[in-house]
């Protein structure tokens, strides 16, 4: 899935004043909704490595690979966000799975 941050996200003032770079939240929203096109909702996850290496400016066109891992109901993906060859943030997402004791 490709995606690209339009420079007036009402998430970049403030992140950062004179330099503008897209949150890694928002990054991460784009991963979760390139996961749930395929898998549809998911519910409760977590996101046991998560590493953002270089930043994505706004206007910058990023590109989302997923993988799966596991099926359901202990679904698991890793995910890269690439800009061209560049990546940008890499990790894996996973479905919840009860309550830690």
């Amino acid at each position: 899935m490709r995606f690209v941050i339009d420079p007036g996200h009402p998430a970049l003032p403030g992140h950062f004043p004179g330099q503008p770079v897209v949150p890694g939240v928002v990054v991460l929203d784009h991963v979760l909704e390139a996961i749930e096109r395929g898998a549809g909702p998911l519910g409760a996850l977590r996101m046991p490595q998560v590493k953002f290496v270089q930043p994505l400016l706004p206007g910058e066109a990023a590109e989302i690979a997923i993988e799966p891992v596991a099926p359901m109901p202990a679904a698991r993906w890793r995910f890269r966000v690439l800009r061209g060859d560049a990546l940008i943030a890499s990790g894996e997402i996973a479905v919840a799975q009860g309550t830690p004791a």
